[in-house]
């Protein structure tokens, strides 16, 4: 499976529309890959709350026709990281607004969603602002000459929650996505997470960080890819960048088969 993470960097001086064509544009530059990915929040700011309320849009909106267009152009699956949702609230006192992933087919077809299961913020930020997602997401992933691949969505502040990524792989995920806008003073956590992600399940993990500063945040980058065994395959700077590398996906299940630690488990 051939993957581009497409980590970008932004600061407050980009309009969403800017930002929007910008992003577009890389997307299509990444034709002849099986999958692309987006970090979290890009098109809102990651960090830039006071923004939110205003920059919020269906799951149908300008954004995601963009990048459904992009897509189709280029002929990836796209991961298109993430925006801020607005919907019809689904209980009484919810916020209809939540961090929510959009994927889009090689058609440009949406064919997934994953709105993002822990917000960050201890009360304030997210948790504030936007209502938590309820419904883990796997899809195949078509890989050109070979089998689609299961992949499973999380965002950011999940990669601290492990339960989740367990239940990813019992529904039979051999690859996390993990988009993020991850600030510089925790990154090392980022890396060591990912690694981890990557021991305890057995699977691929594919980070893709946000760059630059905005809203008086510097962000982390350091975008990774992770194999099985817990070894990092590709790693970004702090600046913008696309990481791309092939990535052997029959390899995850000989790994599981050389050493069957899941097999051992009692607990679930």
């Amino acid at each position: 499976m051939k993957v581009a993470l497409i980590q970008l960097a932004y600061g407050d001086d980009e309009s969403v529309a800017d930002r929007t064509a910008r992003v577009a544009d890389l997307v299509r530059a990444q034709a002849g890959h099986d999958l692309v990915v987006l970090p979290e929040l890009w098109p809102a700011g990651g960090f830039d709350y006071r923004h939110w309320d205003e920059r919020a849009e269906p799951v149908d909106g300008p954004v995601a026709r963009a990048l459904s267009a992009a897509a189709r152009d280029a002929g990836v699956t796209l991961h298109g990281g993430s925006i801020v949702e607005r919907g019809a609230p689904v209980a009484d006192g919810d916020h209809g607004v939540w961090n929510t992933s959009l994927v889009f087919s090689p058609s440009g077809d949406l064919v997934a969603t994953y709105r993002k299961v822990h917000r960050f913020g201890f009360g304030e930020g997210e948790p504030s602002l936007m209502d938590a997602g309820e419904e883990l997401v796997v899809i195949d992933v078509p890989v050109a000459g070979g089998d689609p691949v299961p992949v499973g969505l999380s965002t950011c502040y999940d990669l601290r929650f492990p339960e989740l990524y367990r239940r990813l792989l019992d529904r039979g995920a051999e690859v996390f996505v993990i988009p993020a806008a991850w600030p510089a003073g925790r990154v090392g956590h980022w890396t060591l997470l990912g690694q981890a992600r990557a021991v305890e399940d057995q699977c691929v993990v594919l980070q893709c960080n946000t760059a630059g500063t905005h809203a008086r945040h510097e962000m982390g980058g350091r975008s990774q890819v992770v194999d099985a065994t817990g070894k990092v395959l590709a790693s970004a700077g702090l600046d913008e960048e696309v990481l791309s590398i092939d990535i052997d996906t029959a390899a995850t299940l000989e790994w599981r088969r050389d050493f069957p630690v899941l097999t051992d488990r009692r607990l679930s």
